[in-house]
């Protein structure tokens, strides 16, 4: 209980009072250090992304702590002393949620002669979509014969893992308009020794990075009219931005909703995308998730299971609670003068086109500390195509293999703090947050453009911006 209690000893609320209101190209600047409303926390240091809401109730802090021991410890084969946590694999990628979201923040692609924990890859055959309309509107995909939805590279003692992920990288250099020449790195992906046959010839893999967990529970309480209002599929005001809703399967509703969360949207909530965590990444069931990624031709029935289901639904709401009530640290160096010339680029250039920069959250039944609360996450939550570069060819429900959700900037300039080994973008590949802009493509290829036109004062400022956030 020892983190528990520093936890109750932090400030209960942050300033949300601004400095000065203002607007620029048609989007507004953020004038607050209060990005996450008054649940904002001041902490910059590699715990900037462990805290509680700074408006969370003393009772909530409780629940906070319990959920964070959950998401902490790691799992265990059963039958366990600690039956509450055991039922991992026998297939899995990680035994704990902290081992892909290392200290609430991104995961990172595997270095030299280092396990992929905190990456991995989806798997998918193409699908037929009137034989498989049913898989494609409840599942979004048609998971691999024999190998499932998902690449498992870990596996108990009388177990094989499915493979193992090897990445190569190739250099890419980039050369700016004034001359300044940047080496990017592209990521190739091959699966090796596979335990359980051969993959499928028409196998399409798409590699995901754990993202960072704060503020889930406020992007969950924008109302979805806000997010609707943004969407333009057609692109019918021709400014060459298309954003859309993915629509994906509710578990607990039975209904098809808008999709949220995850590289591509497809889950519609935190807890339906923690719970899938759960299944996927460590093989525990749920009751939202009563089946893992396991395939009968895996055999996965042989091993003692850790409970019907493995996750109970008392510890599934502790470790929902936990995720929605990440803070978001605060905002940093407003006033530089450089970070305020920054503000000015990232809205001219177009970046505030898609990273729709301000909200303010709706009602959340029994959730004060995230309700009515005016946010800068800096996303609009919705499907946008990003250009071959970074395309993984493989749909998912609405959303096709060009097609990402736009990522939340709120505590990037915070990211490798947390994690040094941080990468950006959905795999990681990018090292730094230049790296990010030259990699985007498609509806955002205008405004990386207009980043390698810009002098190199101008780059460093848009960098000292996003740094701040």
């Amino acid at each position: 209980m020892k983190r528990a209690l520093i936890f109750c000893l932090l400030p209960l609320a942050f300033s949300t009072q601004p400095l000065i209101a203002e607007t620029h190209a048609g989007y507004p600047i953020q004038t607050t250090p209060a990005t996450g409303g008054e649940g904002t926390v001041n902490q910059v240091d590699t715990n900037a992304y462990s805290l509680p809401q700074g408006n969370l109730s003393m009772t909530k802090r409780l629940d906070f702590s319990v959920g964070n021991s959950f998401f902490r410890n790691p799992w265990v084969e059963a039958p366990a002393s600690t039956d509450a946590r055991d039922g991992l694999g026998p297939l899995f990628n990680t035994n704990s949620c902290q081992g892909c979201h290392i200290k609430d923040g991104r995961g990172h692609p595997p270095g030299v002669d280092e396990p992929p924990v905190s990456l991995f890859l989806r798997l998918a055959v193409p699908a037929d979509p009137v034989k498989d309309a049913e898989l494609l509107r409840k599942h979004g995909f048609k998971p691999a014969p024999v190998y499932g939805s998902q690449l498992q590279t870990a596996a108990l003692p009388a177990a094989k893992p499915e493979a193992d992920l090897v990445i190569d990288w190739e250099p890419v250099q980039e050369t700016l308009g004034d001359g300044t020449v940047v080496e990017l790195r592209k990521p190739e992906y091959r699966i090796e020794n596979p335990n359980y046959g051969p993959m499928p010839a028409n196998l399409l893999v798409s590699p995901r990075v754990a993202p960072q967990m704060i503020g889930m529970g406020l992007l969950e309480a924008i109302p979805i009219a806000d997010l609707e209002a943004l969407a333009d599929p057609e692109d019918t005001d021709n400014n060459g931005i298309s954003g859309k809703l993915n629509q994906v399967w509710d578990v607990a509703s039975q209904q098809t909703l808008p999709g949220r969360f995850g590289w591509k949207a497809a889950e519609p909530d935190v807890h339906q995308q923690s719970m899938g965590a759960f299944a996927g990444d460590m093989g525990l069931t749920s009751s939202i998730k009563p089946t893992t990624d396991c395939t009968p031709e895996q055999q996965c029935e042989r091993f003692t299971h850790g409970g019907e289901p493995e996750v109970s639904d008392k510890v599934a709401n502790f470790v929902t609670f936990y995720a929605k009530s990440l803070a978001v640290p605060a905002r940093r160096d407003l006033g530089a003068e450089s970070v305020q010339k920054g503000a000015r680029l990232f809205n001219e250039t177009g970046c505030a086109g898609c990273h729709t920069p301000k909200y303010q959250t709706g009602e959340v039944a029994d959730r004060p500390d995230l309700s009515n609360q005016t946010i800068w996450p800096y996303t609009d939550l919705l499907l946008h195509d990003m250009g071959p570069a970074l395309a993984d060819g493989r749909d998912e429900f609405l959303a096709d293999g060009n097609e990402w959700r736009t990522p939340p900037l709120w505590g990037i300039g915070l990211a490798q703090v947390v994690n040094p080994q941080s990468g950006f973008l959905h795999d990681g590949r990018a090292r730094t947050l230049e790296e990010a802009i030259l990699w985007h493509g498609g509806e955002a290829r205008p405004a990386a453009d207009r980043y390698r036109q810009m002098a190199e004062s101008e780059r460093s400022a848009l960098i000292d911006f996003l740094n701040s956030l």
